[in-house]
């Protein structure tokens, strides 16, 4: 029987799309791109699950919804406020350890783009 266990991390990385973010009057009235990366800590995990089945383990699915749902619930004016809902959020999921997020900013300057990182929980 093959038992042995690592630590899983959970990464989904480049999800991009609108959301209504920002204090500008062009950001209130129009949704701008950003992009999301994650990390979940999952902990110690079998290096294989005990089934083959989805249930038994995070579903990144729902991961990508609740990352996509969160930032357009409402309009936030700054990305601080917004990455701290999106950890908390995340946070809540089953298994969950601690939570890695970059929120970026795509368009808002034209030679960079702007990035928060928050890490929380245990890495």
């Amino acid at each position: 029987m093959f038992n042995a266990a690592g630590n899983q991390i959970l990464t989904l990385t480049g999800l991009r799309f609108d959301a209504n973010l920002g204090i500008l009057d062009h950001e209130k009235t129009a949704p701008q791109p950003i992009q999301v990366d994650a990390e979940l800590n999952l902990g110690t995990q079998p290096l294989m699950p005990r089934d083959d089945e989805i249930m038994h383990v995070l579903d990144y699915r729902k991961v990508r919804k609740i990352i996509i749902d969160e930032c357009n619930a409402v309009h936030v004016n700054l990305l601080e406020s917004l990455i701290g809902k999106l950890a908390h959020r995340l946070m809540q999921l089953p298994g969950v350890l601690g939570v890695r997020v970059k929120i970026a900013k795509l368009e808002i300057f034209e030679d960079c783009e702007v990035a928060i990182r928050v890490e929380t929980g245990q890495w």
